[in-house]
């Protein structure tokens, strides 16, 4: 019969202990009479989960909104909403105000060099011959548009055109004869009312994304953003400096910083590694544990190889954030 002393009690929890105690005793005894079933499954199964990894390629997901916003989230729903009750016609009616989302565009600034302003004569001949540039044959049949023209990218460049720059104290700001010039122009002095110079001047070029061409003008974008800067050289502008941005821009810079990453994991698992092993080195052989941390890392290895694997196997996306998991199994 069992002592008193020894069942459980708010004073005793003994009784949790001992049979934990136990069963790990059971276990480690048998793992010593017999240690190759232990050494030898667990290498295999991982080796097999591990088989997984040939759908990495397939399964990789790296899209912004797919892993920074709620799966089932209610602007997703909202969206969705509009985008069925409110369908957009790129090709004929565009409109960037009824757009459910950014968009795809092509963005330049034009910013007037040396203190001088982007609406004097010298700035805005670039500009036009930088708006020239960028309407070659292919973003004609891309563009999106409006009583059958491109949509302009700057409202003054679709009312002055070649006509030249407005005189100073001719537009008024923000709003100018119902055109709101607040995204047009930036870096604006004025006397009041009136705009007296503007440092930069924006060019926002729609592409169609609500049918066929919508693939082709993610291509037009790509080609842009590899062009652009080799255009902008061969211009020789003087008199204004021209930055850029897309709606792919941002996609593309999250896919670039995981590429230049990731080759850097295997030195700060390298370095992670020895810390976690070395750290558990002592002097006296009793109270040595380098075999110890040894095992345990290549136990959490084992178990980083076998669920990623068995993940890819199921289907799962594989995300760059989850490459962060080793660090956590380690620092356990």
């Amino acid at each position: 019969p069992r002592d008193p002393a020894e069942r459980c009690s708010c004073r005793n929890t003994n009784c949790v202990e001992r049979p934990l105690r136990r069963l790990f005793e059971g276990l480690a005894s048998g793992v010593a009479a017999c240690p190759w079933p232990f050494v030898l499954v667990p290498l295999l199964l991982s080796g097999g989960l591990g088989a997984g990894f040939i759908f990495l390629p397939q399964r990789q997901a790296n899209d912004i909104e797919g892993q920074f916003t709620p799966t089932w989230g209610p602007a997703k729903a909202e969206r969705d909403f509009v985008r069925r009750h409110f369908p957009t016609n790129d090709s004929e009616r565009f409109s960037a105000a009824r757009l459910p989302t950014e968009g795809a565009y092509a963005a330049l600034i034009a910013v007037a060099t040396d203190g001088t302003s982007v609406l004097d004569a010298a700035p805005w001949a670039e500009v036009l011959r930088l708006n020239a540039t960028v309407h070659d044959a292919e973003y004609e049949r891309l563009c999106a548009r409006t009583a059958g023209r491109c949509a302009s990218p700057n409202e003054l460049l679709s009312r002055r055109g070649d006509a030249g720059p407005p005189e100073p104290g001719s537009l008024r700001f923000p709003v100018n004869d119902s055109v709101f010039l607040g995204a047009a122009l930036g870096g604006v002095e004025t006397d009041g009312e009136r705009v007296l110079r503007a440092r930069a001047l924006k060019l926002l070029y729609y592409l169609r994304e609500d049918g066929p061409e919508a693939q082709d003008s993610r291509q037009w974008l790509e080609s842009f953003l590899q062009n652009i800067s080799s255009k902008v050289a061969e211009l020789r502008l003087g008199s204004i400096q021209v930055t850029y941005f897309t709606s792919l821009s941002r996609q593309q810079e999250f896919e670039g910083n995981a590429k230049s990453v990731i080759p850097l994991f295997s030195v700060t698992y390298f370095l992670t590694i020895s810390f976690a092993v070395i750290s558990c080195l002592r002097l006296s052989c009793i109270r040595n544990n380098i075999w110890l941390a040894s095992c345990g890392v290549l136990s959490s290895g084992l178990a980083v190889l076998s669920s990623f694997g068995l993940m890819l196997f199921c289907g799962v996306p594989f995300v760059v954030t989850v490459a962060n998991a080793p660090f956590l199994i380690l620092g356990k």
